[in-house]
């Protein structure tokens, strides 16, 4: 059975992940800062206790998986450039393992250039987000290029507005404004997660996934 290393098993996406692994049969190493939120005590679950800006607890909780899952983001007294600095630990520790495969979450905000054809409504949140949030988009983007400047087989998942109610079982992958929409559930985005340990039709692209 695979195993997925799992960062960032406690947010509210990557919650639902975890919940959704186990359930299907995986075995999941997960790196959490605080175990006690985990809330489950499966056998299929390892728990290493530190961040992903600490590189040796990365590189253990790498160490005997198959895919990587990075699904942490930024929270209010984060650092700046968590996601690249997690993203490059995240890297180099697969490397040193072998491990090839790794998905990464980001937002719409982050462009695939050549596939998105943004809206009007696509290009107003962009720049808000850029406006309040400059620094979020910047991190997203400075993973992105950890990622081209390495040689893993990675894709990176987007979204748009998450939402915290029940999904429908059913959900539009595409481009930011080419056959998709403005919203989704975290259940259906985590469920499209979970399909990507296996699927490799998206590596080294963006896929934008809504309701």
């Amino acid at each position: 059975m695979t195993t997925i290393a799992l960062f960032g098993a406690t947010g509210k996406t990557g919650h639902r992940v975890l919940q959704r692994a186990l359930a299907a049969g995986y075995d999941v190493r997960a790196l959490v800062r605080d175990p006690d939120r985990l809330q489950t005590n499966d056998h299929r679950l390892t728990v290493i206790r530190g961040d992903v800006l600490d590189a040796a607890a990365v590189d253990s909780t790498i160490a005997g998986s198959d895919v990587v899952l990075s699904l942490f983001g930024q929270v209010k007294g984060s650092p700046k450039t968590l996601q690249t600095d997690g993203t490059r630990n995240i890297a180099k520790a697969m490397q040193a393992h072998g491990v090839r495969r790794l998905v990464t979450l980001s937002g719409g905000g982050l462009r695939a250039e050549g596939q998105d054809r943004p809206k009007a409504a696509d290009r107003i949140m962009r720049l808000l987000l850029k406006t309040m949030a400059g620094h979020v988009l910047a991190d997203a983007e400075g993973h992105l290029a950890v990622l081209r400047a390495g040689e893993l087989d990675w894709t990176v998942v987007r979204g748009p507005r998450l939402l915290d109610t029940p999904g429908s079982g059913a959900y539009r992958v595409g481009w930011v404004g080419v056959g998709t929409g403005m919203q989704i559930s975290r259940d259906d985005l985590a469920d499209f997660i979970l399909t990507q340990v296996n699927d490799k039709q998206f590596v080294h692209e963006m896929p934008f996934v809504s309701a």
